[in-house]
């Protein structure tokens, strides 16, 4: 969540320098007999300073967090730019109002401080977290509480709530010579659209209406010839809520990050894997990366793990859990012949409204042998240390997802979401850390655990 900046506006007091208050004092040579003339003292009173000039001595950060408190609380309807404006001024007084307060233009502390709280729980309140979406690396705002549902490949993502009444899409393609205009026109053409709202800018593109009997936003941007959309859909009965989150997605809205390297998102404090259980001893192999950095590790259902050894050159952890009973070890031995997949694993709670089950999705390579190889499509978040079968139920390695690298030529070919670790590749890990593996069973659905990661 975005934390609110500490952003106070008050009327700034303008300082008369030299003697302040003009005073003078013009008292003449002192004749005899004759009484000393005194010269009224007259204040000059200093000009009145304008909400606009108050807005523009803050900081961009200052104005950013106030615009950003005034679209959350629904006062404030343009570009959080942090740029002066009318439209901003405009907003303040009429927060102003709403409170029965004077509409001065500008916050006193008590009235600035009550406005950033409003926005903070307006924003727990939908769950907003920006986050880099791995497959396409574009950051976005997402109102998590309300569209908890996730499910991603490589042409993008998309969030929706469990009845369907709001749903955020972000989607990547080609397209020849792209111009703004131009793609402003393609997204007018779905059936059932009426726009009613249009931005076209050289970098980027709005559009807003209905669509059938829901109300749409589309923004977009391209580089080179890839374009990245994001679109919301909601019911209109939804309007009062999801306005203000819209106007706040929008402008968080990042379709090609900045940077050397975009690269992978930040950490997650809690993030979730697939473990897979290869000895009745409680013996597992999952992803490294998932589990880099935990202060604590979790199998549900049969309580913490440590881990024991890590394979840098190939993403593969070793974890163990103590005093289990009832493990399904997976049959790891065996050679896979065929280059197409089953991916067992269990998905991140959030692509399946909350749930813990375990799923299979088609995945294949390009070819078998050594070293680990280019895996498509991805599957979603929560795969990472899954398992991958062939279609006689032969294991032929591990799946683990990877950062995304979006900087570097705008043509260049996108770089592999997922990648394969070989079977013979996990079995000499296993080896090399005394792991003897004791599974005959090809059900993956049984062998395979959530792991959870718990990070600072």
């Amino acid at each position: 969540m975005r934390s609110v900046l500490s952003a106070t506006l008050m009327a700034a007091s303008i300082t008369v320098t030299g003697m302040g208050m003009a005073e003078a004092q013009m008292t003449p040579p002192s004749t005899a007999g004759a009484k000393p003339k005194t010269v009224t003292t007259v204040p000059i009173r200093p000009a009145l300073q304008k909400p606009e000039d108050t807005a523009g001595a803050m900081t961009q950060a200052e104005r950013l967090s106030l615009q950003s408190d005034l679209a959350w609380v629904g006062q404030y309807n343009g570009a959080i730019t942090g740029d002066v404006s009318e439209r901003m001024v405009n907003a303040i007084k009429e927060y102003q109002k709403t409170k029965g307060g004077k509409p001065t233009g500008v916050l006193n502390p008590q009235e600035r401080a009550a406005l950033a709280d409003t926005a903070r729980r307006k924003q727990e309140g939908v769950g907003w977290r920006i986050v880099t979406e791995p497959a396409t690396g574009a950051r976005l705002g997402i109102p998590t509480k309300l569209v908890p549902q996730l499910t991603s490949d490589a042409a993008g993502a998309k969030w929706t709530s469990p009845t369907g009444t709001v749903q955020v899409l972000l989607s990547r393609r080609k397209e020849v010579n792209p111009t703004s205009a131009k793609l402003a026109d393609l997204e007018k053409e779905p059936s059932g659209r009426k726009v009613d709202y249009t931005v076209v800018k050289p970098d980027f593109f709005v559009l807003s209406g209905l669509q059938g009997l829901k109300k749409f936003y589309v923004r977009g941007a391209f580089k080179g010839d890839e374009v990245r959309t994001m679109t919301i859909v909601y019911d209109q009965a939804m309007q009062t809520t999801i306005e203000p989150v819209v106007i706040a997605m929008s402008s968080a809205f990042n379709a090609f990050p900045s940077g050397p390297q975009a690269g992978p998102p930040p950490r997650k404090t809690v993030e979730y894997g697939t473990g897979i259980v290869v000895s009745d001893d409680g013996a597992i192999v999952t992803d490294r990366v998932a589990t880099d950095d935990c202060i604590a590790l979790t199998i549900p259902g049969y309580g913490n793990a440590d881990r024991i050894a890590d394979d840098k050159d190939h993403d593969l952890a070793l974890l163990r859990i103590y005093g289990a009973r009832g493990l399904k070890p997976l049959n790891i031995a065996g050679q896979a012949t065929q280059t197409a997949f089953d991916i067992t694993g269990i998905a991140d709670p959030q692509s399946q409204g909350g749930g813990a089950a375990a799923s299979s999705v088609k995945a294949s390579v390009a070819q078998t042998g050594g070293g680990d190889q280019a895996l498509s499509p991805a599957p979603a978040l929560g795969f990472s240390g899954a398992a991958a079968l062939d279609g006689g139920g032969r294991f032929a390695g591990i799946a683990v997802l990877k950062p995304v690298i979006v900087a570097g030529p705008a043509n260049a070919a996108p770089p592999a979401q997922a990648a394969l670790v070989p079977a013979d590749t996990v079995r000499s890990f296993l080896k090399a850390h005394g792991v003897t593996a004791s599974g005959d069973s090809a059900d993956a659905m049984a062998a395979v655990v959530r792991v959870i990661c718990v990070r600072k």
